[in-house]
């Protein structure tokens, strides 16, 4: 059985874990998980991680807010100031600012203050010396241009982006994280970047609930699942499952500041 597994992004705070959300963790972390990072996405979704990483020593957080419309609109005016007393407040455990990015798919969104979150965000971490968790959705010119300007460290999570784009997200100096979308026999264009980024710049993600992987595809997702992941990664880079998750769980510990 495959082990050593650390879910670098997940959402264990998703209405889909609602009746059993603590078990599916717990028997995680009782089982072929070490660790896993819950990417929060606006304030009532870092102090969920915030109470999980006190039940449980290898559950980590981030502090953030998500460019989804229902999440940026809770960014008032002093959002800054209370992320950073958050990481004051549970520096042990919070380990990145993030899910933080850009997202041009939605009706309704606002380009402008998207942006200037964004950027205010990434500020925030490299002032703090954290890592950003990045999301980039139909937005990633105007990303890439925040990132290259502002430099931080951190991970551009999900990556559905194109070899070319890997490889200027590789020029920053940061890392690329894949779910089980990798999976998928439409994820040519995923399979294409994975092949450019190099196995030390590399980390496993569920994205849980979503994005579950083959031959899960449809079901709810869970940080277990990421042996599947490996198993595709494995096939690219030419060595075993076993060694991709031994190294990318590495990598996370690294990247994020993480002892095991």
């Amino acid at each position: 059985m495959l082990n050593n597994i650390f879910d670098s992004h997940c959402h264990y705070d998703d209405y889909k874990f609602k009746s059993d959300r603590e078990d599916v963790i717990a028997n995680a972390l009782n089982s072929t998980v070490v660790g896993m990072i819950h990417a929060a996405t606006d304030l009532e979704s870092a102090d969920f991680g915030l109470k999980m990483s006190e039940k449980f020593k290898n559950f980590y957080t981030s502090v953030g807010f998500h460019p989804d419309p229902n999440c940026i609109v809770k960014a008032d005016r002093d959002y800054i100031k209370k992320l950073r007393e958050l990481v004051k407040k549970g520096r042990n455990k919070i380990v990145a600012i993030g899910e933080i990015g850009l997202d041009y798919h939605y009706e309704n969104y606002d380009k402008v203050r998207q942006i200037e979150v964004f950027t205010q965000q990434v500020l925030l971490a490299n002032e703090l010396g954290l890592p950003v968790i990045v999301h980039l959705r139909e937005a990633t010119e105007d990303g890439m241009n925040i990132l290259k300007q502002l430099k931080p460290k951190g991970v551009v999570h999900c990556f559905s982006g194109s070899a070319e784009t890997a490889k200027e997200v590789l020029a920053i100096g940061m890392y690329i994280s894949f779910t089980g979308a990798l999976t998928f026999k439409n994820a040519k264009k995923a399979n294409k970047a994975l092949e450019v980024v190099p196995i030390d710049k590399l980390l496993l993600e569920t994205d849980a609930p979503y994005m579950a992987p083959e031959p899960y595809r449809g079901h709810r997702c869970d940080s277990t699942m990421i042996s599947e992941v490996a198993k595709k990664v494995a096939e690219s880079k030419g060595i075993t499952p076993q060694e991709v998750l031994d190294i990318t769980t590495n990598n996370v510990c690294e990247l994020f500041g993480i002892s095991l």
